[in-house]
């Protein structure tokens, strides 16, 4: 695969903002590598297919501002790889007019999310929300009200057209997760360290094989290479909090993965799902 340097397209996830990949931006112009930090923080009422137009619609109009037509990366984080994958494999799937070599995916919600589904559990649901409120939710959040969180559930007809369209043979997959095998309960307080997992039998467990917000088996897509971090364990010690799905985006050992795989896209994942 070509090492030459193609622009990034950066996408953000649920309830954030392209400043979330402030970090990660100073590294790539460090790099000279350009990017596109797309934002969807004006469409928190749209669908997620909507949203997946604009990014697709945005590609298009930058393409022909900068009269670039070559390849891009694209980067995303938590929602943002939902929106992604459906613009990739549902909106241009069969057309394959955007020319992409990677995906690589931070935390991703690649298969929906579990979390959207609890959101919306009549058991759990409520208590969750009280627990998440000022940390990862509004306050007084009606999930049965955004289209966003109803999108990513794992059986909304989005995820379907996904699951039914597969991944792209002609796209480099990279999901990169966190776990927190030190069953450290700071890693992500409101659930003393655990995620949640919805199971295909409409079962809930929870785990510590995942971020806090996203599970393993939530972010994994077939094929694609992947990474667990932390690699280093120091790292972790000295802050745990770091390796949550909210800092994710932030997170230097994350960000030194992203560099990795942009620079040299032949670098090895850890394993392939």
């Amino acid at each position: 695969m070509t090492s030459e340097r193609y622009p990034v397209v950066l996408v953000h996830g649920w309830k954030s903002g392209p400043e979330i990949w402030k970090d990660l931006a100073g590294k790539l112009e460090d790099e000279s590598i350009p990017y596109w930090n797309f934002s969807f923080t004006g469409m928190e009422k749209s669908e997620p297919v909507a949203i997946a137009v604009a990014l697709r619609d945005y590609i298009r109009d930058t393409r022909r501002r900068l009269g670039y037509y070559d390849y891009i990366d694209i980067v995303c984080h938590s929602t943002g790889s939902f929106i992604v994958r459906y613009m990739l494999e549902v909106i241009d799937g069969v057309s394959r007019e955007e020319k992409v070599r990677s995906f690589i995916g931070i935390g991703p919600a690649s298969n929906g999310s579990s979390m959207a589904e609890l959101f919306n559990d009549p058991v759990h649901g409520p208590e969750v929300l009280r627990n998440l409120e000022g940390v990862f939710v509004p306050r007084k959040y009606k999930p049965e009200e955004d289209l966003i969180v109803q999108g990513l559930r794992p059986g909304s007809p989005e995820n379907m057209e996904i699951r039914a369209s597969g991944t792209r043979d002609d796209i480099m997959y990279r999901v990169i997760v966190s776990s927190n095998e030190e069953c450290c309960p700071v890693f992500f307080p409101p659930f003393s360290g655990r995620t949640w997992v919805f199971g295909e039998d409409g079962s809930w467990d929870t785990t510590f094989r995942g971020d806090g917000v996203v599970a393993h088996v939530d972010s994994f897509i077939p094929g694609a290479g992947a990474d667990i971090i932390p690699k280093d364990r120091e790292r972790f010690g000295s802050g745990p909090f770091r390796y949550c799905h909210i800092m994710l985006p932030k997170n230097k050992e994350v960000i030194e993965r992203i560099m990795e795989y942009l620079t040299d896209p032949d670098t090895e994942p850890e394993f392939f799902c």
